[in-house]
């Protein structure tokens, strides 16, 4: 039987619930900058209602991790691992910028993808990667928080055309105009619930779970400096 998989987000401007039951997803998305405390809740209720699945009955809760927002990531977590808490439900924490790939290849079937969340501060939270045969994805790059001026340094061109995606790319279109890649819009701004359950499955598959008390958002706010993957110095 498939693993019902119950999905959250407030990383970003935009926040979404999403639930997959076998081949079904019931999902609720809405672009709500300062909403997220008072819709992510009801939000859950409806998928659970219309799938008509109790909260104790899914197999695990994943939750966008981040990088985003800091208050946003805080409230998708903390709002999480109280669903998680009062069901006894294992977590799953699934990569925003990851998110964002999958949507790529969701919407447009495209298989690489170069993902920039504007995280203020004139940096953006970065990550690229490609899709792989069994529908997992490649990190290209290690997630980071950079200034585009040095990730225009740092990013080599190669052969592959990439989907761009996030709200990076629009609030840095000048500064990252430079940047020696091929790409092509991606129609991605924000990561989506659907995405993070789609990921989240191959995380549940293999096991790799945590309690409520183990999960964690990751901020990347204390990763300054560029880092490469060993073997790509």
């Amino acid at each position: 039987m498939s693993a019902k998989i119950l999905a959250l987000d407030t990383s970003t401007e935009n926040c979404s619930v999403a639930l997959t039951v076998g081949d079904q997803t019931f999902y609720r998305s809405e672009v709500s900058p300062r909403g997220h405390t008072t819709k992510i809740l009801p939000m859950v209720d409806e998928v659970l209602n219309e799938a008509g699945v109790k909260l104790h009955e899914v197999d695990v809760l994943a939750y966008g991790r981040g990088p985003g927002s800091f208050t946003g990531v805080r409230i998708g977590i903390g709002i999480a691992q109280g669903l998680a808490f009062g069901a006894n439900l294992p977590m799953i924490g699934v990569s925003t910028l990851a998110a964002m790939a999958q949507a790529t290849y969701r919407l447009n079937g495209t298989k690489n993808a170069a993902c920039a969340i504007d995280a203020r501060m004139s940096e953006v939270y970065w990550g690229r990667f490609s899709r792989q045969e069994n529908g997992e994805w490649l990190s290209i790059d290690d997630e980071c928080v950079i200034a585009p001026q040095k990730l225009v340094e740092n990013v080599e061109a190669d052969a592959h055309s990439w989907a761009l995606a996030g709200t990076g790319w629009a609030a840095y279109q000048q500064e990252l105009s430079g940047l020696k890649l091929e790409g092509e819009e991606g129609n991605v701004l924000y990561p989506e619930a659907m995405d993070i359950a789609f990921l989240a499955r191959f995380e549940f598959e293999k096991g790799n779970t945590t309690t409520a008390e183990e999960s964690s958002p990751v901020y990347l706010r204390d990763k300054v400096t560029w880092k490469k993957l060993p073997g790509r110095e």
